[in-house]
């Protein structure tokens, strides 16, 4: 594991140094300045945009590339993605319903504010803004996708949907920045976790696969002997 993160340091690098400088963002605006920094500018085509780019962070999307690498005989990778959906999007409802935290428009409506840039033909929602669903199940995919294809160019992909997906959030006035922060740190870890237990641990290996590394294994034993 080690070593496949300093082989892709330049995509953990830029996620973390992403995610520093939000943090750092994040505790020098409250919570209402700091939504209202990212939401200043609101053109028509921004609108229709994230509107549907918000999709991309859907369950179903992780669901979907499961199903594709499963038709393409890529098991490994498709138990790896499956895994960090599953983590991801437990991991995160658990979290909403411990902190039950209310979504921008709630918030804005309790603290008497007035926020018009809400887009047409999005649902609004009043509760469990944190952290965020979409944001985590985005980044549980773009990183798996970084570690198990291990290409640049893909990566460098899966950092800016990600990226756009979780901002996507704060520009529907779904979240407020701390969700999105979170949300794309569950989904890391969750990869990573799904990641660790099917390529080094092997958790998930078939038990004629399991027999053949066994008999391997003994064999290799034997020889050494």
């Amino acid at each position: 594991m080690v070593k496949r993160l300093t082989k892709l340091r330049y995509y953990f690098i830029t996620v973390l140094s992403v995610l520093v400088a939000a943090f750092i963002f994040k505790f020098c605006f409250s919570k209402t300045e700091g939504f209202l920094l990212f939401n200043q500018y609101h053109p028509a085509w921004l609108d229709f945009f994230f509107k549907y780019a918000t999709n991309f962070g859907d369950g179903l999307i992780s669901i979907l590339a499961a199903i594709i690498l499963l038709s393409l005989r890529k098991k490994k990778k498709a138990m790896t993605v499956t895994l960090a959906y599953i983590y991801s999007g437990l991991l995160i409802q658990v979290a909403k319903r411990i902190f039950h935290m209310p979504r921008p428009k709630f918030f804005f409506e309790q603290t008497l504010f007035q926020y018009s840039h809400f887009v047409d033909g999005v649902r609004m929602h009043d509760q469990n803004s944190f952290p965020s669903g979409h944001t985590a199940s985005a980044f549980a995919l773009a990183t798996v996708f970084v570690l198990v294809f291990k290409k640049k160019k893909i990566s460098f992909l899966c950092l800016f949907m990600a990226i756009t997906i979780g901002y996507s959030r704060i520009y529907l006035a779904q979240h407020f920045l701390i969700d999105v922060i979170v949300g794309a740190i569950a989904g890391m870890g969750c990869a990573l976790l799904s990641y660790h237990q099917v390529y080094d641990l092997k958790l998930f290996r078939s038990a004629k696969v399991a027999r053949r590394y066994k008999k391997l294994k003994i064999a290799s034993q034997a020889n050494a002997i």
